[in-house]
């Protein structure tokens, strides 16, 4: 898939440009340029071609010689770039109509606008990273917490990619014994079934349900998870949401039916985003404005990855009643009994119910029993207390394990029941390619196509 080296880069015919900068005003705004336009490109904006690796302050001009703005030239010549080609960048001022005018002067000389992404697509082609490390490129620039930052850096210096190259590796070797055994069928020794390929297919298993599950939280420390908080009116919803979020995120009054829409709010639990949404009470109503909420409440909890179902810990069950909530299949639900500051026991302990949900005993006004409920939300999602070593990943790359892990069952399952080494050795062949996805070594185009589409126009 890769097509270039160290030395060498895919040969492209045009040349991009983009503002690397975000849009709007400041103090300084980057346009990047990248291709074999560039040493001329450079020549035309700045008159010269500046030396390599070193910042040179310059007058941008014009095809025709007019000044447009002064500011720091670099010029990073093939392969020593980032993308593996020819680059410019020029820093100047970072008003928009500026930045909008070297843009123009640029394209005038012949490059073109870059798309979403593309300069990381072909840093990724020219081999200077592997898709791994550039998808890190988005994960570090849209990183909502410091965990989250810490991790797509891990990935960025190659962190998840070694692991996959060592599994890599560990099935390459299964694969050469696998296939001289079926090569040399004459031999007196039965190696696939004297030998201990089992034992060997077991800890390749083992080592890719190691790295899975680190995969999993690293997604999590990505693109966090979403929490939806329910009940009946007046149970202490938009409290405990403020307890959450440590902030007055949400009207707290003693009137039931306060919160009439979906309020949403991104807390950071440990490392991980969580996107929170109070919604109105649910209960049967006649006014048209809080019939509404409701029906965005049960909407917000269709996309619910956990639900809190929030109840009065001094009513009793009869006084509760069921809220008349259909919980989304997928979603893990924890049942949260508030106000226990109210009630003389006040105690942070299971009671007796029915329920197979797992309960929690609180109180979002003292704060009593919230980090029970903070380490309840992580365990209901399966994420680690440990985040350090953890690497950003996305759900493609846990499709791909999981593909892996299904093709090394089905070669250990054909092996185990019938000793059919060849089947074996296709299973072995997918697995490894279903772990080249990760890296970008296999891939099919229009998925590289839309994994770069996500990414900022500049990058």
């Amino acid at each position: 898939m890769q097509g270039g080296s160290e030395e060498t880069s895919a040969n492209y015919a045009d040349t991009i440009c983009a503002v690397a900068t975000p849009p709007g005003s400041g103090g300084l705004g980057v346009v990047r340029v990248s291709g074999p336009g560039v040493p001329e490109i450079a020549r035309q904006v700045t008159g010269c071609l500046p030396d390599e690796r070193h910042a040179l302050l310059t007058a941008f001009c014009d095809a025709q010689g007019n000044l447009i703005d002064t500011g720091i030239a670099l010029y990073f010549p093939a392969p020593r770039s980032f993308t593996g080609e020819h680059v410019l960048e020029l820093q100047g001022h970072g008003g928009a109509f500026i930045q909008q005018q070297v843009l123009n002067c640029l394209l005038e000389l012949g490059a073109r606008l870059a798309r979403p992404g593309e300069f990381s697509e072909r840093a990724f082609l020219n081999d200077k990273m592997d898709l791994v490390q550039a998808e890190a490129i988005a994960d570090l620039i849209g990183s909502g917490t410091d965990a989250a930052a810490r991790a797509a850096q891990r990935s960025l210096q190659g962190v998840f990619s070694k692991q996959v190259n060592e599994l890599q590796e560990e099935i390459t070797s299964l694969r050469v014994f696998v296939e001289a055994s079926i090569d040399f069928p004459d031999e007196e020794i039965d190696f696939l079934k004297e030998s201990d390929v089992i034992d060997r297919l077991d800890r390749v298993m083992d080592h890719l349900a190691e790295l899975l599950g680190s995969a999993r939280q690293g997604r999590l420390l990505r693109d966090g998870i979403v929490l939806a908080i329910i009940g009946r009116p007046n149970a202490g919803k938009s409290s405990l949401l403020n307890a959450l979020s440590g902030q007055e995120s949400a009207i707290v009054t003693e009137i039931p039916g306060t919160t009439r829409d979906v309020l949403r709010e991104q807390i950071d639990l440990d490392g991980i985003p969580v996107h929170v949404a109070d919604t109105a009470g649910i209960r049967e109503t006649t006014d048209r404005i809080e019939a509404e909420g409701v029906r965005r409440a049960r909407q917000a909890l269709e996309s619910a990855d956990i639900v809190l179902l929030v109840e009065d810990a001094g009513l009793s069950d009869s006084e509760t009643g069921e809220p008349g909530i259909e919980l989304p299949s997928e979603a893990s639900w924890i049942r949260v009994h508030n106000k226990i500051d109210l009630i003389e026991s006040g105690e942070s302990e299971v009671g007796d119910s029915e329920s197979d949900a797992p309960e929690v005993w609180i109180s979002a006004k003292t704060g009593q029993g919230m980090d029970t409920l903070r380490h309840r939300i992580k365990e209901a999602v399966g994420a680690s207390d440990r985040a350090e070593g953890s690497f950003s990943a996305r759900q493609r790359h846990i499709d791909a394990l999981k593909r892996s892990r299904r093709h090394l069952q089905s070669g250990r399952d054909a092996m185990q029941q019938s000793q059919a080494g060849e089947l074996l050795a296709e299973e072995l062949r997918l697995a490894q390619q279903a772990l080249g996805e990760i890296t970008g070594e296999f891939l099919p185009d229009d998925l590289l196509g839309e994994i770069f589409s996500s990414f900022c126009i500049g990058k």
